[in-house]
């Protein structure tokens, strides 16, 4: 049986912006852009009206700025991956998205190829940070010690650490099943109560806490 196409609905206040973001996303067959929003508010509705897994967001809009929608998705508890699609790549509006609940961080200068590959990690469960920004987040980690205790990550059980070890490292839930030998859906349980022990919105919080208690630096 065919799997479902990848539903991705476009939020950008720019019509010539998202008829080019749905141009390049038509030509995976795998994806369907199924709704557009052209200010915040419209976004948050698309969400609660729409079957959607990707949302597409622009942080600079009308009624509702990107940061704001991405805490309103969380706040209300809706299952959609919000992947940030920006031409402004500072290190600010990359900590603001990822502390918001984004689950990556994307620059309209990104080649056709590295949206649908960005599209696709975050449907998998994934996470995505262009390259040219990826340096602020790496500076803004590199004073903290990598044996740094949180008590929090202390209350997760071993293989919940395991899990987070893994999540850290960047790798997929597929990935992570394979390395412990669980299903799929057995890792997404798991991750699911990491979110709940740590008090994050996502996998990137997450892992960043992860990464901050040095468990990436642990051997698995």
């Amino acid at each position: 049986m065919t799997a479902r196409p990848t539903r991705v609905a476009v939020a950008d206040d720019e019509p010539l912006v998202r008829a080019g973001v749905r141009a390049i996303l038509a030509s995976a067959p795998h994806i369907e852009v199924v709704a557009e929003a052209s200010d915040g508010h419209e976004a948050i509705e698309l969400v609660r009206l729409h079957q959607i897994d990707v949302l597409l967001l622009d942080i600079e809009m009308p009624r509702g700025d990107g940061i704001a929608v991405t805490e309103e998705i969380r706040r209300i508890g809706a299952d959609v991956r919000v992947l940030v699609l920006t031409t402004f790549g500072t290190g600010e509006n990359l900590h603001r998205c990822l502390a918001a609940g984004a689950n990556g961080f994307l620059l309209k200068a990104t080649a056709p190829a590295e949206l649908i590959a960005g599209v696709d990690a975050v449907t998998d469960g994934g996470a995505v940070i262009a390259p040219r920004v990826a340096h602020h987040l790496v500076d803004s980690l590199r004073d903290i010690s990598a044996h740094r205790h949180d008590p929090r990550v202390a209350a997760l059980s071993a293989r919940e650490t395991d899990v987070l070890r893994l999540l850290s490292q960047g790798r997929s839930n597929v990935e992570i099943a394979a390395a412990l030998h669980l299903t799929e859906g057995t890792v997404k349980g798991y991750v699911s109560g990491i979110l709940q022990t740590l008090g994050v919105n996502n996998r990137v919080q997450a892992a960043l806490i992860g990464y901050q208690a040095g468990l990436t630096r642990e051997q698995t």
